[in-house]
C-alpha cells in the first residue's frame, strides 16, 4: 500500500473526526480510551484547534497517514518536544482495515526520515502495553531500543497490563 505522512491542518477536522469514530473499539482494545467526550463533535473540534496551535508553536507535530487515494489510514505524531534535551514522545494509530499491511512500519520511516533531514530532534522516546506485539515489533524494526517495562499493572479490557518503553536516537544529529 503507498502511503504519505502529511502534517495536520484544519481542513483535516472532519475526516479526522469519522476516521477516530470508526476505528474508536478497535483502538481501545490495545490503548487506554480517550474518553467519551473525545468523541463528541464540538470537544473533538476544540481539540483539534488546540492540536494545530500547539503544532504552530513547535511543541508538536501531527500528522496523518494516507493512502495513495488521500484518505485517512492512521496518524502519527511526535508531542512534547523538548527544545532543551531535543527530545519527544511518539505516537501513532492505524485503522482496523489497514493494519498487517505495512502502513505503520513505513510511516514511522518516513517520519524518521524527515527527523534526521531536519536535525532537530535527537531522541524519541515511545511507549506501548505489554499486549500491543505489533507495536513493539515495528518499533524495533524502526531502530528503537527496548528500555524497560513498568513492574506496576493496570487492567483494561479485563487484562493485566503494563507499559513497556522504547527510544530511538537520531545517529545524524549534530548541535
Amino acid at each position: 500500500m503507498e502511503i504519505s505522512i502529511e502534517r495536520l491542518k484544519a481542513a483535516d477536522a472532519d475526516a479526522l473526526f469519522t476516521f477516530e469514530l470508526e476505528n474508536r473499539d478497535y483502538f481501545e482494545e490495545t490503548v487506554p480510551s480517550r474518553g467519551d467526550d473525545y468523541y463528541k463533535p464540538d470537544i473533538f473540534k476544540r481539540n483539534h484547534e488546540a492540536l494545530l496551535k500547539e503544532q504552530t508553536v513547535g511543541t508538536s507535530y501531527f500528522y496523518l497517514i494516507k493512502d495513495q487515494h488521500n484518505a485517512i489510514v492512521g496518524r502519527i505524531n511526535l508531542v512534547d518536544i523538548t527544545s532543551a534535551q531535543k527530545a519527544a514522545h511518539l505516537g501513532y494509530r492505524v485503522g482496523k482495515f489497514y493494519t498487517g499491511k505495512g502502513v505503520a512500519k513505513r510511516a514511522l520511516q518516513l517520519l524518521l526520515e524527515n527527523v534526521i533531514a531536519n536535525q532537530n530532534i535527537k531522541q524519541i522516546h515511545a511507549k506501548t502495553t505489554t499486549n500491543n506485539v505489533a507495536s513493539r515489533v515495528i518499533l524495533e524494526k524502526n531502530g528503537f531500543a527496548y528500555m524497560r517495562a513498568d513492574k506496576e499493572t493496570f487492567e483494561m479490557n479485563g487484562q493485566k497490563l503494563s507499559f513497556v518503553y522504547y527510544r530511538w536516537t537520531n545517529k545524524n544529529f549534530s548541535c
